[in-house]
């Protein structure tokens, strides 16, 4: 049998804290490794594959696509394009839309867009706050509007013109704001910050903030968009509305695509201003809009709202009993779990010895970023190894 593992830690850049599992086969919420074992997946591609692996909506636009037209660039019209425009806009607040590639290239766009709009209508503004403990993609501009120090470090000196303030603080955003700033950039819920949920009123309070100074409001919802807090979109649990937002990961449902959209008065760029090859191909957009058409038609934010509070319950029952769960937090289907000593590593290897894939947080946290069709049933499942695993620990 080949090495996989072998033969990445050969050629790969040895970037990816990898775990110790090949992965050759996906089916609903089920992965299974090179070795035939399967795996209960609450990772999804880090959050990415809402409708789980290889879902037949998804599979059956991909290969239609692929056998029609798969790529052409934006020198021309595509109809794939267009309909996923459509079907983003009629269901969200927004007017226009750009398609990228990946996260960091739709939260940079954002920013790139905010700093046209602060040049236009703000004299020339270019600063945009972000929060502490946030995390906006690997870029290096997104690396310095990230809010996490070991993330500059390796790279110093990082691009200027963001300021990192306290997260869920309002009086912080408006204390950091000058007539260089431009925007504020938030995620709904922190993610790879650690699952921080803030006060219900906070992002109204920082929307009327930016109402009152001009600034755009920009939600990175690459993370949380397509119900995977229980909405179609994070912004719609709190009763707001962004200037921009940041979409991906759910967007394509596994294929790689992400997005930008804007309100009318926050789309600025002129022609030529910005691109990309790969940007809104056919291929991509067409899976993306079955994949976002089977999202809404079929009330998955609803499911994963109602599937959210029962993991919920059911985790709330396992800190009950072992005294070393500190807590338990999240909406919907993004949630965590935190120790009071730092056993993640060993939790997780546990867990896939037992047929669970979790995602390894932070030394004390573990993260459940499962495909938003999980049923009751599987969540039992999960939560039955999980305190399987724990008795031992």
């Amino acid at each position: 049998m080949t090495d996989w593992q072998a033969l990445e830690k050969k050629y790969y850049m040895q970037v990816a804290k990898r775990l110790p599992v090949t992965l050759v086969k996906g089916q609903g919420v089920r992965v299974w490794d090179d070795k035939g074992k399967s795996y209960i997946d609450c990772v999804a591609g880090w959050a990415a594959d809402n409708l789980g692996h290889c879902h037949p909506a998804f599979v059956a636009a991909l290969i239609e696509q692929a056998q029609t037209l798969t790529h052409v660039s934006n020198q021309f019209y595509s109809v794939p394009q267009v309909k996923l425009a459509q079907i983003l806009m009629d269901n969200s607040c927004f007017d226009r839309v750009f398609f990228c590639n990946s996260g960091a290239e739709a939260t940079e766009g954002s920013v790139k867009l905010a700093r046209r709009y602060g040049k236009l209508h703000r004299n020339g503004a270019y600063e945009v706050i972000t929060a502490n403990n946030s995390f906006h993609g690997r870029t290096l501009a997104m690396t310095a509007a990230t809010g996490q120090k070991r993330f500059h470090d390796p790279y110093e000196p990082i691009p200027v013109g963001f300021v990192n303030v306290d997260f869920n603080n309002v009086e912080a955003v408006m204390a950091a704001t000058t007539e260089k700033t431009c925007a504020v950039m938030l995620e709904p819920i922190q993610g790879e910050g650690g699952v921080n949920v803030p006060s219900d009123g906070y992002l109204k309070q920082v929307r009327q903030w930016c109402d009152r100074k001009n600034l755009l409001l920009i939600l990175d919802e690459v993370q949380t968009g397509f119900g995977r807090l229980g909405t179609l979109f994070g912004y719609q649990l709190y009763g707001v509305e962004p200037d921009i937002i940041a979409l991906a990961k759910g967007l394509g449902g596994g294929v790689a695509i992400a997005a930008f959209l804007a309100k009318e008065k926050a789309s600025v760029f002129a022609p030529g201003e910005h691109g990309s090859t790969f940007g809104g191909n056919p291929l991509a957009c067409a899976t993306a809009y079955a994949n976002v058409k089977f999202i809404i038609e079929n009330k998955i934010p609803e499911h994963a709202r109602k599937i959210g509070e029962y993991f919920v319950g059911r985790l709330q029952g396992l800190r009950s009993r072992f005294s070393f769960i500190t807590d338990v937090r999240g909406r919907g289907l993004l949630l965590a779990v935190e120790f009071d000593r730092d056993i993640t590593d060993k939790v997780v290897a546990e867990c896939i010895e037992e047929g669970l894939l979790l995602n390894p947080l932070k030394p004390n946290t573990i993260r459940f970023m499962s495909p938003l069709i999980i049923t009751k049933k599987e969540v039992d499942e999960v939560v039955g190894i999980l305190e399987k695993v724990l008795a031992k620990v």
